[in-house]
Order: structure tokens, then sequence, then C-alpha cells
């Protein structure tokens, strides 16, 4: 399993919600966002866009799986890019 604290640089809307729901899918590993003490399915569009993520704010992504640490670096990647 493996964590990462990031600072978001854009906000997760609809659109970017989407597009981040997309890139965390195309990964075998289970992944969650949390922010607040809330924990959502990264692969839910509902649940990322009610997490209600803002520019500026700090979120924890954790995947378990067998392609964890590449699941990690693209979304990482995609938080600090949007």
């Amino acid at each position: 399993m493996i964590e990462r604290n990031i600072q978001v640089l854009a906000s997760l809307e609809a659109r970017p919600a989407a597009l981040f729901v997309q890139t965390a899918s195309q990964f075998a590993s289970s992944i969650h966002l949390c922010m607040d003490n809330k924990t959502i399915n990264a692969k839910s569009i509902m649940g990322v866009i009610s997490l209600g993520v803002l520019d500026g704010q700090n979120v924890t992504i954790i995947a378990e799986g067998q392609d964890e640490e590449q699941a990690v670096d693209k979304l990482e990647r995609f938080l600090s890019a949007v």
C-alpha cells in the first residue's frame, strides 16, 4: 500500500473530476482519495465530485495492488498539472 500527500493545483469539478476518474480507472489497484477525514473511491465520479476538492487543498492518494506505484505517480502528475 502506498500513501502520498499532494497539493492540488486546480479544483476537481465536473470535467477535471471525470478525467481524474478515467485516469484512476486505468489501473487494477484499489485507489482512494482522502481529504478532511473523508475517503472516497477514486474510480467513482460521484465520489470525487462529492469530495469538493478546490485548488490549493491537500489530498492523500492511497493505492493498493499490483500497479500501485504507477497509479500514485500518474495521479500525482495529474493533480499537479490540472
